[in-house]
C-alpha cells in the first residue's frame, strides 16, 4: 500500500507509459470503447423505457380495448358480414367467465371515428368536442388524473342519471373566462346543461384521449344520444399477475360464444392489447441493456487483455531496469506491486475517458428528442451503480491481468537481468 502513494512508483509508471505512448494510446481505446458502448447502449435503453412509461402513464399497462366489427364467416344461421354490437348484458358474462379481469369500463362516445361530437356551450362561447360516456371504472384503468377541488363520475352519478360532466383543460380554456374556476358551474351539451364536476389532466404524448374530451355518466350519455344498451368498446384490466395476452383470447372467446360469431372468425371482434405491447416493450428494452452489458464486458475485457499484453512487452524491454533495481534492494512484492498499479490505473483511467465520451453523447440524444413529443424517448441515463459496477469490473480485470505481466517481472534473476546489453 506504501509504493501506491510513492512518488517514485508513480514516476516510473508514467515513465513507461511516455516511452510507449502510441501504443498505450491505442491499447487504452479498446477498454474506453468497450465502457463507451457499455454506457451508451444501457443509458438508450433506458431512455427508451422512461419514453414508453410516460407515453403510456395515463393508461394501465395491464389493459386492452375489444370492439364489435363484421363477420366474415356464416354461423348459426347468420350470414357473414353481420354487424357485432357489443352490448352492457356483457360486462357481467364477461366478469364472470374471464376471473382475471380485474376491471372492465363500457364506453361510448361522440366525435371521434367519424361520429359528430356534442355541441357544447358556455355563455357565449361554444365550441364540438368529443364526449365520452363512462362508467366509473374507467379512472381506475385509465389512471386519469382529475385536478384538485373536483373529482370523477361516481356510482351515484349513474344510479341517477344525474346530468355532470368532467372536462379537460383545454375546454377550460376555451369556454370559460381566464382565472374562473369552472367547477360547479354549468355548460350546455346538445342544449342539455351539464354541471361541471371535475377537470381531468392531460398528459402530454400519453397517445388516448384529449385535452378536450367530456367525460359524462354512460347512463346519461344513453338518453342524450338514445344508444339504448349498446357499447361502442369495452376498456378492460387485468390483474398484474395475469397473462393479458391470454385473457384477450378468453374474452373474445365469450363475446364469439354469447353473439353467435364462428369461432374461427378473425375479424368479428377487434381489439387492441396495450398490455402486450407494454411486455414486448419491457423485453425490448431488457434485451438492449443485456446486449450492451455482454458487448460492453467482451469489448472491455478485450481491452483489459491489450493492456496486458503492452505491459508483457513492457517488462521484456525493462529487464535490464528491473535488474538492476532488483539488485539495489527492490523486493519482489514491490515490483509485482508496481505493475499491477499500472494495469489498473490505465484501466481505470480508460473506463473514466469512455464514461465521459458516453455520457456527452447521451446528453446530445437527450437534447435532441427531448421536443418530440411524438418519439417514446425521453432521459437516457445509466444509475450510477451500473457506473460503479462498471468501474469496479475493470479494477478486478485491470488486477488479474497486470498479474501476469507482473509475475513474469518478479521472475527475472537480477543476475541474468544485468548480462543482457
Amino acid at each position: 500500500m506504501k509504493e501506491l502513494f510513492s512518488k517514485d512508483t508513480w514516476q516510473e509508471i508514467f515513465g513507461s507509459i511516455q516511452k510507449n505512448r502510441t501504443r498505450t494510446i491505442i491499447t487504452m481505446i479498446g477498454v474506453l470503447w468497450g465502457i463507451f458502448i457499455y454506457i451508451t447502449l444501457s443509458g438508450t435503453a433506458k431512455g427508451l423505457d422512461n419514453g414508453f412509461e410516460k407515453a403510456f402513464a395515463s393508461i394501465s399497462s395491464n389493459s386492452l380495448f375489444v370492439w364489435g366489427q363484421y363477420t366474415s364467416m356464416p354461423y348459426a344461421g347468420y350470414k357473414s358480414r353481420r354487424e357485432i354490437q357489443l352490448k352492457t348484458t356483457d360486462v357481467p358474462i364477461i366478469k364472470k367467465r374471464v376471473p382475471d379481469i380485474e376491471y372492465i369500463a363500457p364506453r361510448n362516445v361522440r366525435g371521434v371515428f367519424g361520429s359528430s361530437g356534442g355541441s357544447v356551450v358556455r355563455g357565449s362561447n361554444s365550441g364540438t368536442y368529443a364526449v365520452y360516456g363512462e362508467y366509473p371504472e374507467y379512472i381506475k384503468i385509465a389512471t386519469t388524473k382529475v385536478f384538485d377541488g373536483g373529482r370523477f363520475i361516481n356510482q351515484t352519478d349513474m344510479t341517477k342519471s344525474r346530468k355532470v360532466c368532467v372536462i379537460g383543460e383545454r375546454t377550460v380554456k376555451e369556454l370559460f373566462e381566464e382565472d374562473e374556476n369552472p367547477i360547479g358551474k354549468y355548460l350546455s351539451i346538445n342544449n342539455i346543461s351539464f354541471k361541471v364536476i371535475g377537470i381531468h389532466k392531460f398528459v402530454q404524448g400519453g397517445g388516448f384521449g384529449d385535452d378536450g374530451d367530456i367525460y359524462i355518466p354512460f347512463i346519461t350519455f344513453k338518453d342524450l344520444f338514445n344508444t339504448g344498451e349498446d357499447v361502442g368498446f369495452f376498456m378492460m384490466s387485468a390483474y398484474d399477475n395475469s397473462d393479458i395476452v391470454q385473457v384477450e383470447k378468453e374474452v373474445k372467446a365469450v363475446l364469439k360464444d354469447i353473439k353467435d360469431i364462428n369461432p374461427k372468425d378473425h375479424e368479428a371482434l377487434g381489439s387492441f392489447n396495450l398490455g402486450k405491447i407494454f411486455k414486448d416493450t419491457v423485453n425490448f428494452v431488457e434485451g438492449l441493456s443485456f446486449l450492451s452489458l455482454i458487448v460492453g464486458i467482451a469489448t472491455i475485457l478485450a481491452g483489459v487483455i491489450g493492456i496486458g499484453n503492452i505491459l508483457l512487452i513492457s517488462v521484456k524491454e525493462r529487464t535490464k531496469e528491473i535488474g538492476i533495481r532488483r539488485a539495489l534492494g527492490a523486493t519482489p512484492i514491490q515490483i509485482r506491486n508496481q505493475i499491477i498499479t499500472e494495469s489498473v490505473f490505465l484501466t481505470i483511467l480508460s473506463g473514466i475517458i469512455g464514461i465521459i465520451f458516453g455520457t456527452i453523447i447521451l446528453y446530445g440524444i437527450n437534447m435532441a428528442t427531448e421536443d418530440l413529443s411524438d418519439f417514446p424517448y425521453t432521459n437516457p441515463t445509466v444509475p450510477l451503480r451500473f457506473i460503479f459496477g462498471a468501474l469496479a469490473l475493470m479494477i478486478t480485470l485491470g488486477t488479474l491481468i497486470g498479474l501476469i505481466p507482473a509475475q513474469k517481472a518478479v521472475n527475472i534473476k537480477p543476475i541474468d537481468a544485468l548480462r543482457e546489453v
